[in-house]
């Protein structure tokens, strides 16, 4: 194998260390070297780095208050606030979805790592009764949204489900929606593709190895999604199908209403190209990007960004100025998303994350670094909504749509598969009251709790947060989604009843888990 013209293309691009260990490496390990450089565009990259360096250090020390400006009433429409208008989005929505013009797409390449696991987030068992894993929980709303749609229009419908994977995580996403039958959903409408990796740089713009014949290579942050779409044919697949409104979000999220028709119906009425929903912040200090506008045009500013003063602001209504807490759910329509694809994405600045990222060092020792060497490029989902013409944002509530997925399980530990089994059960608890269902502790006493008032699935202002038992735990309660997406239906099954904990509805009927068994 003759890698002179390599060498030189490497030597061009002030890479060429990356041919340094050459001799040392087995005919295989030059075959895999050579194919990872053949694949790359180093002018391109070198631009990137110049361009994301340049960006970070002019906007290190500046904070956006004197630039910010809340979300305007205008474009903003709240589960609480706008309950009379709930059902006419809801209805819009599910006209929207029984055309098969709306389509669900997956960010899912993050791995577990952080959750102490070395496979994909939605792969992930949090310890429901059920133990249905995140993916089969959001294959199931889909085909409950379908089926909803189907009854609501008698035509059959079809949700196709756009699942964006990395490198690291696409062989065993794919491997286990196979094994599992798609749970349920028909394979060709289930389409999986890969964001772009971007390689791992010291901070003179050199190319970090991880090994002797290996680059270190990091996923193009969720914003890779743009040019994934373009690159991968999914904008085609789009356009062949007919899809005309796409729904975006993550996989950590155990609460997110995939396709949620209200949210799609908010923005169809509104004319929007794109939207984003939101939970309000829980406090001024909460480490979470707000969606506001900053010069004019909307975006969403991390915590990092802005003084205390600014967090900590609140209109004359007493809630927070910034409270738009941003939760990566979009809403794009295919137009305004194939623009971005073909025209914005290129205009995009990657964010600059330092990292300790291991490397091997001239005498061939992989070294493990105890602070920052070297970032990571990514681009951000949201930074496309600077382009958008008809911006609109969305509130709901915390407990009922939003409880991610981010920690292993730890004293008083946030963002756990704990919290996150908490939250869904509280939230199934709730559906169960709200179609007058009543649990019972092993004593036949009633466990006290204040349903919401109105009908099941409704949405009161108090949010009444987390109703849980005597114990201070969230009462074991579990309704499949294949039998309600978002709390309706369950009437006929649980009005006048009383039910002792572990309640588990599924398409079978309902089942009380009793302790010592079944």
């Amino acid at each position: 194998m003759d890698p002179s013209r390599l060498i030189q293309r490497l030597a061009q691009a002030g890479q060429s260390h990356l041919m340094q260990f050459w001799d040392a490496l087995s005919p295989e390990e030059q075959a895999v070297l050579t194919l990872d450089l053949q694949g790359m565009d180093f002018q391109e990259i070198n631009g990137f780095f110049k361009n994301a360096m340049e960006t970070s250090s002019s906007s290190k020390h500046e904070k956006m208050d004197a630039r910010m400006g809340p979300v305007p009433p205008e474009v903003l429409g709240s589960v609480t606030r706008d309950r009379g208008s709930l059902r006419d989005w809801e209805l819009a929505g599910l006209d929207c979805i029984s055309q098969s013009k709306v389509a669900a797409l997956l960010l899912a390449g993050g791995q577990g790592t952080r959750l102490g696991v070395s496979y994909p987030k939605g792969m992930c068992d949090v310890g429901l009764p059920s133990h249905k894993t995140l993916f089969q929980i959001q294959a199931e709303r889909i085909l409950r949204l379908q089926q909803l749609a189907e009854q609501k229009h008698k035509i059959k419908c079809c949700i196709p489900w756009y699942i964006m994977t990395s490198g690291r995580t696409m062989d065993s996403t794919k491997g286990f929606f196979s094994r599992h039958n798609y749970f349920g959903l028909d394979k060709n409408d289930v389409i999986f593709f890969q964001q772009g990796m971007l390689p791992a740089m010291d901070y003179n713009g050199k190319i970090i190895l991880e090994s002797k014949g290996k680059l270190s290579m990091a996923p193009d942050g969720n914003g890779g999604l743009y040019r994934a779409l373009g690159n991968q044919g999914i904008m085609d697949d789009m356009q062949r199908r007919g899809i005309e409104f796409i729904h975006v979000y993550c996989v950590d999220n155990i609460l997110v209403k995939v396709a949620d028709p209200s949210f799609v119906g908010f923005c169809v009425q509104k004319g929007a190209d794109c939207g984003a929903k939101v939970v309000e912040k829980t406090n001024p200090t909460e480490a979470v990007g707000v969606v506001c506008k900053v010069d004019g045009h909307y975006q969403v500013v991390e915590y990092s960004e802005i003084t205390l003063a600014t967090a900590e602001k609140r209109s004359t209504d007493g809630r927070l100025m910034f409270n738009a807490g941003n939760i990566a759910n979009h809403f794009f329509s295919f137009s305004f998303l194939r623009d971005v694809v073909q025209k914005y994405e290129p205009m995009l600045q990657h964010h600059v994350a330092q990292k300790k990222i291991p490397y091997v060092d001239p005498q061939g020792q992989l070294i493990q670094p105890d602070k920052p060497n070297g970032i990571k490029m990514e681009k951000f989902v949201f930074d496309i909504f600077q382009f958008a013409k008809t911006f609109v944002v969305f509130e709901v509530l915390r407990e009922d749509e939003f409880s991610p997925l981010k920690n292993a399980d730890s004293q008083d530990g946030k963002d756990t598969p704990t919290t996150a089994r908490h939250a869904l059960m509280s939230l199934h608890h709730r559906w169960v009251l709200n179609a007058g269902g009543h649990f019972i502790d092993e004593n036949g006493r009633r466990v006290p709790a204040i349903p919401r008032d109105g009908a099941a699935g409704s949405v009161t202002a108090d949010g009444n947060r987390n109703l849980k038992d005597g114990t201070d735990l969230p009462i074991k309660c579990e309704v499949s989604p294949l039998v309600s997406y978002g709390g309706e239906g369950l009437e006929e099954l649980v009005r006048g009843r009383e039910f002792q904990p572990t309640l588990m509805i599924d398409v079978s009927g309902v089942h009380q888990l009793v302790k010592n068994g079944v």
